[in-house]
C-alpha cells in the first residue's frame, strides 16, 4: 500500500509540474524569449525530475539485489536444513532400534532376575542351610558363600544395568527427538522469512516498474519540451532573416537614392589620392558595390558579402586570390603604415576588414543594416595595414 501511494504522490508531483508545450505563437522576438525562457526552465525541471527519479530507481534496484542475495541464502539453508532433518531422522530410527534391542535385553534380565527372585523367596533360608550342609569341607562351604554373594552382585549389576541402559537409550531418543524439533521449528522459520522476503522482492519490483513509468513519462515531456524550443528557435531565426532582408532591401533603396552623389564623392577622392594606377582601378571598382547588402559568408559583390568576403571578391575579379577571414588577410602583401596608405590598400582592424581609397575613407561591407559603404577609416583602432599591389 505504502508503494502504491508512493507511485500516486511522484505520479500528481511530475504532472504538476509539467505543462503540455504550446505550440509557438508569438509575432515577435521578445515574445517568443518570453515563452523558451518558460519553455526552458520546464524542460530543466523535467530533466532534473528524470535525474532524481533514475537515482531513487537505483537504490531500489539496489535493495532488490540484496534481497536476491538474502533469498538465495535462506534457500540454502532451508535446503541444509532439510537435509539434516533427514540425517536426523535415520539417526532417532537407529536410536529406536537400539532402544527397542536395549528395552529386549533388559526385560530378558529382568525375567532371570524375578525368577531368582522368587527361587528364593520360595525356598527362603533353607535353600541356604541346605547348601551349606551339602558342602564336603570348609573349603568348599568357602566356595560356596562366595558363589552365593556373586549371584547377588551378579543381580544386583545386571539390575543397575539395566536401569542405566533404560536411561542412555531414553534420553538419547530424548536428545534426537529435541534436536529435530529445534531443526523443524528452524524450518518453519526460514520458510516464513522467505515467504516475506519474497512478498517484499515482489513488491520492490513493482515500485521499480513504477519508477520506469515516470522516468519515461519525464523523458518524454522533456524532448517535448526540447523541440518546442527548437521550433521557437527556428521562428527566432525566420524573424531575424526576414528583418536582415528588409534592413538590406532598405540600406539598398537608400544606397541608390544617394549613389549619383556617392559615386562623385568617391570619384573625386580616389582620383586625388596618391597611390599607384592599378590600386585606384582597384579602389573604384570596389565602390561600385556600395549600397549592397552585407550577407555573413558571402562573397558576392551584387547578392551580398561580409567584410572578408568583400575585400576577397573586388580583388579576385583581378586575378588575385586573398585568404578569405579577415584575420588571415592582415598577412597578404606588405605592410606599411597608415600615413603611407594608399588607394586598393587592406585596412585591418580586429575582427574586420576594409579598402582604403584616399582622403582617410574606407569602401567595406560594415554590417546587416548598412551594408556596403564608405566610412572614416579610423572610426575604430587601425591593426595592420596590407599593400597587395605596388
Amino acid at each position: 500500500m505504502k508503494t502504491k501511494k508512493s507511485y500516486i504522490l511522484l505520479s500528481l508531483i511530475l504532472t504538476g509540474c509539467i505543462v503540455v508545450a504550446e505550440p509557438v505563437r508569438a509575432a515577435t522576438i521578445s515574445d517568443i524569449r518570453k515563452q523558451q525562457q518558460a519553455t526552458q526552465e520546464a524542460l530543466e525541471e523535467a530533466e532534473n525530475k528524470a535525474d532524481a527519479l533514475d537515482e531513487q530507481q537505483g537504490a531500489i534496484e539496489e535493495e532488490i539485489a540484496d534481497m536476491d542475495t538474502s533469498l538465495v541464502e535462506i534457500m540454502g539453508n532451508i535446503t541444509l536444513i532439510e537435509e539434516e532433518l533427514a540425517a536426523k531422522e535415520i539417526e532417532i530410527e537407529k536410536a529406536q532400534v537400539a532402544y527397542s534391542a536395549a528395552k529386549a535385553s533388559a526385560e530378558a534380565q529382568y525375567v532371570a532376575m524375578k525368577r531368582r527372585i522368587k527361587f528364593m523367596y520360595e525356598k527362603g533360608d533353607s535353600a541356604y542351610v541346605e547348601l551349606f550342609l551339602e558342602a564336603r569341607s570348609l573349603t568348599d562351604m568357602l566356595n560356596k558363600t562366595e558363589y552365593i554373594e556373586k549371584l547377588y552382585d551378579y543381580d544386583r549389576n545386571l539390575l543397575c544395568q539395566y536401569q542405566e541402559t533404560q536411561q542412555q537409550v531414553a534420553d538419547l531418543k530424548e536428545s534426537l527427538e529435541t534436536e529435530q524439533s529445534e531443526l523443524e521449528t528452524t524450518q518453519f522459520e526460514y520458510k516464513a522469512e522467505q515467504e516475506q522476503l519474497q512478498v517484499m522482492l515482489d513488491q520492490k519490483k513493482e515500485e521499480s516498474s513504477n519508477y520506469e513509468a515516470l522516468i519515461n513519462e519525464a523523458k518524454t515531456q522533456a524532448a517535448a519540451y526540447a523541440q518546442t524550443i527548437r521550433k521557437q528557435n527556428a521562428a527566432i531565426k525566420k524573424i531575424q532573416e526576414e528583418e536582415a532582408r528588409r534592413a538590406a532591401e532598405e540600406a539598398k533603396k537608400k544606397a541608390a537614392a544617394a549613389k549619383p552623389s556617392t559615386n562623385k564623392s568617391y570619384a573625386t577622392v580616389i582620383t586625388s589620392a596618391t597611390g599607384s594606377a592599378l590600386g585606384k582601378e582597384i579602389a573604384s571598382y570596389a565602390c561600385q558595390s556600395i549600397g549592397n547588402p552585407y550577407v555573413a559568408g558571402g562573397t558576392s559583390l551584387t547578392e551580398g558579402a561580409d567584410c572578408s568576403g568583400f575585400t576577397y571578391a573586388v580583388y579576385k575579379s583581378f586575378g588575385y586570390n586573398l585568404p578569405r577571414n579577415s584575420t588571415d588577410q592582415r598577412s597578404v602583401g606588405s605592410a606599411v603604415d597608415f600615413s603611407q596608405a594608399q588607394p586598393g590598400d587592406l585596412i585591418c582592424y580586429s575582427g574586420h576588414v576594409g579598402m582604403y581609397i584616399g582622403d582617410n575613407k574606407i569602401v567595406h561591407a560594415s554590417s546587416v543594416k548598412t551594408g556596403i559603404k564608405i566610412s572614416t577609416a579610423t572610426y575604430r583602432p587601425i591593426v595592420a595595414v596590407r599593400r597587395v599591389v605596388s
